[in-house]
């Protein structure tokens, strides 16, 4: 009888290890297994960080952080680059400095790492990897940003970290410091760190006391608006691995506050007051999509939310914290810009919006739409999660890059 009992414990516990790591994985995903594994792992740690929320051993996203304290690598140069932390404008940076000799003044890139304003780090092997990468390729200066996170810190805290690291670097005094070409800068950005890298550049335009012009921004699998959440790529990828329409209803409520009315809001895509409806013109994406994109989907105007929460929390209604709230008049002023998408990833149509406004503005864009990639797919380029597809990506971007700035 122990041994059944045994044998039971083990098929029960096989049946379980084997549904937490299966995963429908689409076709054209390459190296399912690896995927699989990487969406169990991301999965378990969703599901201990729910627990200790609700247990109040630790707020959700906090727990989170754990992936980003596990993954940490303290700054390490190598025989090709100079690699400090330290801080521009009283912000943390991650400084990364080519050695090799320059014939003229050198490319800059800033840059802002994802992970939905709440969790992430320039030190990220994911990040120091795609950072240290770029400046060596490129023999360009990069400068990482640690901007400061959600919970502990709110909109537009976050934006204002990265605006004033920009802004400092952009002074004439410290690019002759770093030996950087005043024309060839690009902000650049993954995810939420798109999001920071397109407010950035919007919000350059508006400032006088910034002589310096961006060459480019370049922006990865970005979020842009928070004003429809039930876009074709949400209803498409609603449940899909890594970043699951749930996650992100959670990144971005949090980005404006830990009171979760604003996040069941969200969740039901009836945060936006009337008085806002305007805005929806921005983000309508019957107009703003390829009719590729639509399939069978049917355009409904989203419902409208109570306007307290807009008078409580007016940043989801800010073009800071939803770059395709600019009008074209804005749009019209901004760099080259690159645009990274991925098929299965809730972000999709946000950057596909983004590129068709751009486009009518006039702004010269190179838009990547990868069919076989999911969101954060470009962080997967450190073993053990190394992914033939994180490569590829990578490549593609800095080769842009290079082309470009």
């Amino acid at each position: 009888a122990e041994m059944g009992a045994k044998l039971l414990c083990l098929c029960l516990a096989s049946a379980l290890v084997a549904y937490y790591i299966y995963t429908p994985i689409p076709k054209d995903i390459e190296e399912p297994w690896k995927v699989m594994l990487i969406t169990a792992s991301f999965r378990a740690v969703g599901h201990l960080s729910e627990v200790a929320d609700r247990l109040g051993l630790m707020h959700y996203m906090e727990a989170l952080m754990l992936i980003t304290a596990a993954e940490y690598v303290p700054p390490t140069s190598d025989e090709n680059v100079t690699v400090t932390d330290t801080e521009f404008s009283n912000v943390a940076i991650r400084l990364y400095l080519p050695r090799r000799a320059s014939d003229g003044l050198r490319r800059a890139v800033i840059y802002f790492h994802g992970g939905g304003w709440c969790v992430g780090h320039a030190g990220m092997k994911s990040y120091d990897h795609l950072t240290r990468r770029t400046s060596n390729m490129l023999n360009a200066v990069v400068v990482s940003v640690n901007y400061r996170l959600a919970p502990k810190h709110h909109f537009p805290v976050q934006f204002e970290d990265v605006y004033a690291v920009t802004k400092f670097f952009l002074q004439s005094s410290i690019l002759s410091q770093y030996g950087v070409d005043p024309d060839r800068i690009c902000v650049a950005g993954d995810s939420a760190g798109g999001n920071l890298a397109a407010a950035v550049a919007q919000q350059l335009l508006e400032d006088s006391e910034v002589k310096t012009k961006l060459k480019a921004q370049a922006l990865l699998y970005p979020a842009l608006q928070t004003l429809d959440l039930n876009l074709p790529s949400y209803q498409e990828n609603e449940n899909t691995f890594i970043l699951p329409k749930s996650l992100m209803v959670k990144f971005w409520s949090e980005y404006f506050t830990s009171d979760s009315s604003l996040r069941e809001a969200m969740a039901s895509n009836r945060h936006v007051p009337v008085e806002s409806s305007h805005l929806f013109q921005f983000v309508n994406w019957s107009n703003l999509l390829p009719e590729e994109m639509k399939k069978d989907h049917v355009y409904t105007s989203p419902a409208y939310g109570s306007s307290k929460l807009a008078q409580k929390y007016p940043g989801f209604l800010d073009a800071r914290a939803a770059p395709l709230l600019a009008s074209d008049a804005q749009l019209r002023r901004l760099p080259l810009t690159y645009v990274l998408t991925c098929e299965h990833d809730v972000l999709r149509d946000d950057g596909f919006m983004y590129v068709r406004r751009l486009q009518a503005a006039g702004v010269p864009v190179t838009h990547d739409h990868a069919k076989d990639a999911f969101h954060g797919a470009m962080t997967f380029v450190s073993s053990p999660a190394e992914l033939a597809v994180g490569h590829r990506l990578l490549n593609r971007y800095i080769e842009w890059l290079n082309e470009n700035l």
